[in-house]
């Protein structure tokens, strides 16, 4: 993420506006109740340390979720086309997978209209799936930024499905999950950001979401990582939160499983940036890079590090990750590789929250195996609620077009106060557009969606 290329690249597109935007978007607010206007042009992180890096003494001042600074800001679809919603940022206090304070961002959004309050709230947890600060969805959604040319596609593609989400007249807050460091993959760190924007969201007035309000949780593949160990830690680190229900897709429950898949496969290079991102956030993992990686891989390291998910992946695939580590036998064996591999695969506890889950019969990222190992180890806690669903018309892809408006209407009963199917029920299909109601609720969405580039306000609920 502070790689001087990224630095030099960012000077030359913003210096010339950077001395009247960065007062506005970098300076940490004193009170948090006061919000500061949205900023001309918006600034990555990398040159946004004021609102994305604020003191140490402050992060570790401040309770976990309690906001530090607030800013408004303009969304639009793919940096370029705007979205009529109220929108803010809020910077706030979390913990890392150590439990040490660390800052954190999320986009706060409310649709136009009234609605019954609380608000409901869903936290959408996007692909962020790159190592750099660029990346991250609060910048990438923003209007006039350049996330998109410079290789972010998935975050404003899913910003989609929290635009769903918006046009029920739901409020949506949506974390960058990977935290300061583009920590891609580090699922424990990802939940705990993601509960504590939760908290964050739920104690900003204007949004209109409360501390009562029900909360759901969406997230697919990279966004599936940290809505998992979100839903899995809820009921240790927020039990405080009215959580009602979590869907997850694509779901990247075993990176050790998930990168013996990718070895010497298309994916490999998507999978090498979670390999990159996992450092960020395991120290004895790092080291042990550091001293057994190949010169092939650390002239990969270096010149992947700076780069958004859709460079990440196109650059150099069909890596052989594991040959490039030094070992006498398998490097998943070796201990600081067996360590980070265990704390970040799912299904240490279970959630006491519903879920729905799906995934392609046919994922070619994320492996089926893992998630069927995943289910089967919820479903043997006694009282688990849980909806799975293998579709065998798709891949890693179309699987979260197609089962996506799915998710969403599972939860829309959730946030209803609908009770969810009780114990556990898998199910193999040929396609998930074929689910009651999926269809229509995702032509009304493009519906809504279609008549906001006419000027109708997205969610007049």
């Amino acid at each position: 993420m502070k790689s001087p290329t990224v630095l030099r690249w960012f000077a030359l597109v913003t210096g010339v506006i950077m001395a009247t935007s960065v007062a506005a978007a970098g300076s940490v607010a004193a009170d948090p109740a006061a919000i500061a206007p949205a900023p001309a042009i918006p600034l990555p992180p990398e040159l946004d340390p004021g609102f994305y890096l604020p003191p140490a003494e402050v992060v570790a001042a401040t309770a976990p979720g309690a906001i530090i600074a607030t800013r408004q800001v303009n969304i639009a679809d793919f940096g370029i086309l705007p979205v009529d919603v109220d929108a803010w940022q809020v910077s706030y206090r979390s913990n890392n997978s150590r439990d040490e304070a660390i800052p954190a961002v999320a986009t706060l959004i409310k649709p136009r209209g009234q609605a019954v309050e609380p608000r409901k709230l869903l936290s959408v947890q996007l692909a962020e799936d790159s190592t750099a600060g660029y990346c991250a969805p609060s910048y990438a959604l923003q209007h006039l930024s350049v996330a998109a040319l410079a290789g972010q596609i998935v975050v404003p593609a899913e910003f989609l499905f929290a635009q769903a989400a918006l046009a029920q007249g739901w409020a949506v807050v949506v974390p960058d999950h990977q935290g300061p460091y583009s920590a891609y993959a580090a699922g424990p760190l990802a939940g705990r950001i993601t509960l504590d924007g939760i908290r964050a969201a739920t104690s900003f007035a204007p949004l209109e979401a409360g501390p009562a309000a029900p909360v759901g949780l969406y997230g697919y593949s990279g966004g599936s990582i940290a809505t998992g160990h979100a839903a899995e830690l809820h009921a240790s680190y927020a039990p405080e939160l009215t959580i009602v229900g979590a869907a997850e897709g694509g779901v990247g429950a075993d990176l050790g499983a998930a990168l013996r898949m990718a070895n010497n496969q298309l994916t490999s290079g998507l999978v090498f940036a979670a390999v990159l991102g996992l450092t960020r956030e395991y120290p004895d993992f790092a080291a042990y890079l550091d001293q057994r990686l190949d010169p092939l891989g650390k002239g990969l390291a270096a010149i992947k590090s700076p780069l958004c998910v859709q460079y990440q992946s196109a650059l150099l695939p069909f890596l052989n990750l594991t040959g490039m580590i030094g070992s006498d036998g398998d490097p998943l064996d070796d201990p600081p590789v067996a360590a980070m591999l265990a704390d970040t695969k799912m299904g240490k506890s279970t959630p006491g929250m519903p879920m729905f889950i799906w995934h392609s019969a046919w994922d070619e990222i994320l492996p089926l195996s893992a998630t069927n190992e995943l289910v089967d180890t919820y479903c043997r806690t006694p009282g688990t609620s849980l909806t799975y669903t293998r579709d065998h018309a798709s891949e890693h892809i179309v699987a979260e077009v197609v089962g996506g408006p799915a998710a969403l209407i599972w939860l829309r009963d959730r946030l209803d106060g609908i009770p969810a199917t009780p114990g556990c029920t898998t199910s193999d299909v040929t396609t998930m557009t074929a689910t009651p109601g999926a269809l229509d609720f995702l032509g009304e969405t493009l519906a809504a969606k279609f008549a906001t580039w006419f000027g109708t306000p997205l969610g007049t609920a």
